[in-house]
């Protein structure tokens, strides 16, 4: 009877347990826990999602082959260590997959526990960016991570044109590690989060003093645009205490995080005072595409929860996720294998451990296999499509953007990580190519905070607005550019005029007040005075500010507002007007080669004319004036070439050339040199200045000194400070210093009333005067735009001309010249004269070839009778040629012809 009973027992257990299926045996019931805390809005509407899902699952029997799932959801209760708790308990119980934790935090723990015991964790919630699948490879998210609404959040501050955001979020991980996603994001787009306000964890706030003085602290700051990255409850206080401060008003952005849609989706209407304080805020909510499965869902809804609570997103993601781990139960199910489980030999092993049943955790022996069904799921639900990319992230993260408006929310378009911001739904741009660019990103208008459809330009002067302190150089000289008023703390000068006009032009108003720099005895030093924008002390400085490299590390300037650098000044003598002046442009060399040329020029054209052409024959006096007058008047008569011979004109036409080259560069040449001021002196500009030993003067505060040290490697003994213009003058003249160097617009007035000086060489560097500002400060943006805008009406050269328009020494204006620098030089012209020579070498040589082959032809007509000696025959030659070479050619043919005639007539004749 006992074995009966025991075999009975055992049937039963077999029945209840397992399902017999060829050779493999399916358990009756799947376990999957859950842990939620029930109380929270996203635990209650979590808890109705997943049953429901349950009972879809388990209506049909054939889908998992007889066996049912079975859903446990344990109540956390907002609650650490109980999250623990349930979390230990499912390990006990054999459950294949936990669906949760709720929280990052928890979710941060548990997954060391699933990684041990090889049990997946499932979480829609916990999308804490840093749960990387490399560190904890069985905990999946099965919804967006929230690295994508940060990086959605961050091109929507990039889209209005905002630089600096405030981050106001909750002292846990989701909430902590989504902000510095944020960062990350941001910072790739030239914006940053300026302050992160920092509350309690949610569960721990109790009253709004920690939160109000938050806010307070964010009341008295420049930027106004503010991203709230909290949960449900603790976000609602945040938006109450807001508008009691009047933080809801014109000019604030703010925009929250996933947290708002679902409680705006889930508890709807909303109470007048919540509703009332979220009017204008931004939020975004994990998009899920239109779908027949979504509406049927959202339809059946309202009898599953009772009217209770309405469907957030997180009830869809809670649906699919039950769906996700059923199929891939299937799959395990239907390649034969046996659910089971195996004691953990880490933990059986252990001892002491007092009243921890450790050794009932088990591992799950199919848990790796289980793993890998579920993130290869490739399945429709009713959140759209469901398919997990290598790195574990969801396919096609999309958000929708909402405004909250008097009348509840509307949306105003989409964000997707193919194709950035549009007003067109995301799955619609799949099938296209991705274009990110800025021409592409579009949302609909916006109702801001306060009513207004202007979008807010996100930032105010710090402090509720208070005056700016501009701090401006209290200077000693050059008193032009920024000046005391009559003993006061008032200020004129020309950097004055136009930083009051910039600002007239900027849309919003600036006030601000002038603080004074210095003792007025000297000059401060600037990069001082430009560090003290970086340590507060200024709110921006104003003035003769050089912007150099050094300072754009530490502050950030305007658009220059007049451009400058440094040059070199020298005292100078000037050339004295002379009768000769004419003789300046050509070196005594060029004068020479010049002349000879037109003598050697005439010569070869005698040669060759001489013999052919009535022009170059005659008296010897009247054929040197001929070659003279034709060689000279060749500049002046181009029609000569056509009175001489073929040859002459090939030389002709080349000299011609030479002489035309020359004749334009000596009058370019003499107009300069009678136009511009000539100057003498041994400093040539900046060159000649490093090589020599004399001192250089700088004036006392600027850049110009640390630069001739580091970059020129002038010698600092070398180098004289000078505070004012006077003192400029005075050693330059007493010779203390061979020259100084000052950036341009202080040399320039220096040259307007001082004579005797001139700038020496080019400006040797390029830079410009700017306003300074703390870094990535907006008013230093709109500051540019504004000088931008003086310059193109031509306001700023009015200002200019009314403080800098001065001279004393108008023909000493810096713009001087060496006389050695344009007078033209032989080695210049050494190819033309070169050329030239080459044509008349050749044209002789041409020439005198055919005069020796004629006469040698023709030439002896002239024979003796009796043979004479060698000596007296060969002197008899030379003068045969020399009186051939002189004899006009005509006159040589008719002689050659007669001699001919003479010949035949004295030979005798044939017999007939």
């Amino acid at each position: 009877m006992f074995w009966v009973l025991v075999l009975l027992s055992f049937i039963v257990l077999i029945g209840d347990g397992m399902i017999s299926e060829g050779a493999g045996l399916r358990p009756r019931y799947v376990d999957v826990g859950a842990i939620f805390s029930l109380g929270t809005l996203q635990g209650e509407v979590t808890n109705i999602a997943m049953k429901a899902a349950e009972e879809d699952v388990n209506s049909d029997p054939s889908f998992l082959g007889g066996s049912k799932l079975r859903i446990t959801t344990y109540d956390a209760k907002r609650n650490g260590f109980l999250t623990i708790m349930g979390a230990l308990q499912f390990m006990e119980t054999d459950a294949v997959a936990i669906i949760g934790p709720q929280t990052s935090i928890m979710a941060h723990v548990l997954s060391h526990l699933a990684n041990e015991l090889s049990v997946p964790m499932l979480s829609f919630t916990a999308l804490d960016p840093s749960l990387s699948a490399l560190q904890f490879p069985f905990f999946v998210q099965t919804a967006p991570s929230d690295l994508f609404l940060m990086r959605a959040i961050a091109e929507m501050i990039s889209y209005y044109g905002w630089s600096e955001v405030i981050a106001l979020y909750n002292d846990d991980d989701n909430s902590r590690n989504g902000i510095t996603a944020l960062g990350d994001e941001l910072e790739g787009r030239r914006c940053k989060i300026s302050y992160k306000a920092v509350l309690p964890l949610d569960v721990v706030i109790t009253s709004p003093r920690e939160i109000i003085n938050e806010l307070v602290k964010i009341q008295g700051m420049e930027s106004r645009v503010i991203i709230v990255n909290t949960f449900p409850k603790t976000g609602k206080k945040i938006f109450e205490e807001a508008q009691k401060l009047g933080m809801m008003e014109k000019g604030y952005v703010w925009i929250a995080t996933t947290w708002l849609t679902s409680l705006l989706d889930s508890v709807n209407p909303l109470p007048a005072k919540t509703a009332e304080s979220l009017r204008g805020v931004l939020t975004l909510r994990i998009h899920t595409p239109n779908s027949k499965k979504k509406k049927d869902f959202v339809v059946r809804w309202n009898k599953l929860s009772n009217g209770t609570v309405g469907l957030n997103v997180y009830g869809l993601y809670a649906y699919d996720t039950v769906w996700i781990i059923a199929r891939a139960v299937k799959r395990l199910l239907d390649s034969r294998a046996n659910i089971s489980f195996s004691s953990d030999p880490k933990l059986t092993s252990m001892k002491g451990g007092g009243s921890l049943n450790l050794g009932a955790l088990s591992i799950f022996d199919q848990g790796s296999q289980f793993l890998d069904y579920i993130v290869n799921t490739n399945m429709t639900g009713v959140t759209g499509q469901i398919q997990f990319l290598p790195d574990r992230s969801m396919i096609q993260p999309s958000y929708d953007i909402i405004n909250v408006v008097d009348d509840g929310f509307r949306q105003i378009g989409y964000w997707s990580n193919h194709s950035g911001l549009s007003i067109i739904p995301p799955e619609s741009l799949y099938k296209k190519l991705s274009n990110r660019s800025s021409s592409n990103q579009h949302l609909n208008n916006v109702t801001w905070p306060g009513g207004t459809s202007e979008t807010p330009r996100g930032w105010v002067f710090p402090n509720n607005g208070r005056r700016l302190r501009i701090g401006v150089p209290d200077r000693a000289s050059f008193k032009e550019f920024v000046s005391r008023l009559d003993g006061s703390n008032k200020v004129q000068g020309y950097a004055i005029d136009v930083f009051e006009a910039a600002v007239k032009l900027i849309s919003y108003p600036v006030p601000h007040e002038f603080v004074l720099f210095g003792d007025g005895l000297k000059n401060p030093n600037f990069n001082e005075f430009v560090n003290n924008v970086t340590i507060g002390v200024f709110d921006a400085v104003v003035g003769d500010i050089a912007i150099v490299t050094k300072r754009t590390r530490i502050v950030d300037f305007t658009q220059p507002y007049i451009e400058s650098g440094l040059v070199v000044v020298a005292p100078v003598t000037k050339l004295n007007d002379t009768p000769w002046a004419f003789l300046r442009p050509f070196t005594p060399p060029m004068w020479a080669v010049t002349a000879a040329f037109f003598l050697i020029v005439g010569s070869v054209i005698w040669i060759l004319e001489h013999r052919i052409n009535d022009e170059f024959r005659g008296p010897p006096r009247k054929q040197i004036v001929t070659i003279l007058w034709f060689s000279f008047s060749t500049m002046f008569f181009s029609h000569r070439e056509n009175t001489v011979s073929t040859l002459g004109r090939a030389v002709l036409l080349i000299w011609l050339f030479v002489v035309l080259i020359i004749t334009s560069s000596y009058t370019a040449s003499l107009t300069s040199i009678l136009t511009v001021q000539q100057l003498n002196s041994p400093i040539r500009g900046v060159d000649t200045l490093i090589s020599s030993s004399g001192r250089v003067g700088f004036q006392v505060g600027s850049y110009a000194e640390n630069y001739m040290i580091d970059e020129l490697n002038i010698a600092r003994s070398r180098l004289v400070p000078l505070g004012s213009p006077k003192e400029y003058a005075a050693a330059l003249q007493n010779g203390t210093v061979a020259a100084i160097v000052d950036e341009r617009p202080y040399v320039d007035l220096f040259l307007s009333e001082f004579c005797g000086f001139a700038i020496r060489g080019q400006e040797f560097t390029r830079s410009g005067w700017g306003f300074a500002f703390p870094r990535d400060s907006p008013l230093a943006i709109d500051m540019s735009t504004a000088i931008l805008g003086l310059s193109e009406t031509g306001q700023l050269q009015k200002i200019h001309d009314k403080w800098l328009s001065r001279s004393n020494c108008s023909n000493l204006n810096g713009s001087v010249s060496d006389e050695d620098s344009e007078q033209l030089k032989l080695r210049s012209f050494w190819g033309l004269f070169l050329v030239c020579g080459i044509s008349c070498f050749i044209a002789l040589f041409i020439y005198f070839f055919k005069i020796v082959r004629d006469f040698f032809r023709h030439g002896k007509y002239d024979e003796e009778a009796t043979v004479p000696s060698p000596e007296s025959s060969r002197s008899k030659s030379l003068q045969t040629f020399l009186a051939y070479f002189d004899e006009k050619e005509d006159e040589s043919k008719r002689r050659m012809k007669r001699k001919r005639n003479d010949d035949l007539s004295l030979k005798p004749s044939r017999p007939i």
